[in-house]
């Protein structure tokens, strides 16, 4: 993976990241093929007409970390009949929670990049599963420093 490429696609995803309706967290993914195509993108937010408070709240309880942009990308693609075996993703942030990480190894997603951060103590559980889940499926996560 090419440094000078991969800051650049970190920082498109750092720029959707402030697409996001959701509060508690902002988070910008983005899914590159092997030829530097983007082929789909996300950003957390909710279905529309979903914006009041109690539902944000519902939500924060029921998920440990809120990171759910890798899922609407892969959704995205799926609907547009977009395959990503092999693909690269590109995280703004943490890296993937565990129900994310699920979804990108059942893509066949080979790379995931995230900015490089300490991560928050009430998170950390929830980023050791998911980065056991891509040790055993072979996925490489790489956490870059963005200047």
């Amino acid at each position: 993976m090419e440094t000078d490429w991969s800051l650049r696609f970190i920082k498109l995803a750092q720029y959707l990241s402030t697409w996001s309706k959701d509060p508690s967290t902002k988070v910008g993914c983005v899914i590159v093929g092997a030829d530097r195509e983007i082929l789909s993108t996300g950003f957390n937010g909710f279905p529309r007409g979903i914006g009041d408070d109690d539902r944000l709240n519902d939500r924060a309880k029921k998920y440990p970390i809120i990171c759910h942009a890798e899922e609407n990308a892969i959704l995205h693609a799926a609907r547009n009949g977009i395959p990503l075996k092999g693909s690269f993703l590109y995280v703004s942030s943490l890296p993937p929670c565990a129900r994310c990480a699920r979804m990108i190894i059942q893509t066949g997603i080979s790379v995931v990049a995230h900015v490089e951060q300490e991560v928050p103590e009430r998170w950390r559980e929830e980023v050791e599963t998911s980065a056991n889940l891509f040790a055993e499926a072979g996925v490489l996560v790489q956490p870059l420093r963005v200047f």
